[in-house]
């Protein structure tokens, strides 16, 4: 049952806009970033490491949030119009079926932007005609670690458009939280705050093999507020159902 609806959740978002906010919005800090590189090259002589460090720069507080925003707002867009959650709250499917599957599309969003993003990188770095060979492994980490701490953002932001019906407010927060994001970053507190996780993952401000909280630290972080949201999220629901069936 819970494979049907995961393959019902991805007929919903196959043709959805927000495919189109998934190509958009990674390509601008890209482009903002590599241009900002090429005009310091006489400052930044890391080649790929500063190049990063430029498009993450742009990409983990500004842009991604946002993004990801968007992706939990629209998963449940189609629920908060007319009377649909009556329908879903009365069919004979869990309604830890309908999270699960909306968490696992969400995954597998934030997994392709990342693909993306390291796409963009790599060609970003030929155009700017790097020498030094493309670090592979580095970068497979880079993103890696920064899809566990999107899916904090990701899980924390479904959470909010659970709870919000509004499209344009849980996006607003995300946008917001971006910004405060640096914030605590910029004051040592970026493991702490759920939406610098990302930044903190993809070593945003710099770009080292490892992490500079320690693997570990970064790990009982981004599981620890992910677990959090997802218990909050199905009490939630688990609430609405019941109130439903009254």
């Amino acid at each position: 049952m819970f494979l049907r609806v995961v393959a019902a959740e991805y007929l919903k978002e196959k043709h959805s806009p927000v495919w189109l906010a998934f190509l958009i919005l990674p390509l601008i800090p890209a482009v903002l970033g590599t241009a900002n590189y090429s005009i310091n090259t006489d400052l930044l002589t890391g080649q790929w490491e500063d190049l990063w460090t430029q498009h993450t720069l742009f990409n983990c507080y500004f842009f991604l949030p946002a993004l990801l925003g968007i992706y939990a707002a629209w998963l449940w867009r189609l629920e908060h119009q007319q009377h649909n959650w009556n329908l879903v709250l009365t069919v004979p499917t869990p309604i830890v079926y309908v999270y699960g599957a909306k968490l696992l599309i969400a995954a597998l969003l934030l997994c392709c932007t990342q693909v993306w993003i390291g796409v963009l990188f790599y060609l970003s770095g030929k155009l700017c005609g790097f020498t030094e060979s493309f670090p592979w492994l580095l970068v497979c980490n880079w993103l890696a670690c920064g899809w566990l701490g999107g899916m904090t953002i990701c899980v924390w932001q479904m959470l909010l458009s659970l709870v919000v019906r509004s499209f344009a407010v849980p996006v607003g927060i995300a946008l917001l939280g971006g910004f405060a994001g640096l914030a605590a970053t910029a004051k040592g507190w970026g493991l702490y705050f759920p939406y610098a996780l990302m930044a903190v993952g993809m070593r945003a401000n710099t770009a080292h093999a490892e992490l500079d909280c320690g693997a570990a630290p970064f790990l009982f972080f981004t599981i620890s507020y992910g677990l959090l949201f997802i218990l909050l999220a199905l009490l939630f629901l688990d609430k609405t159902e019941m109130a439903a069936r009254e």
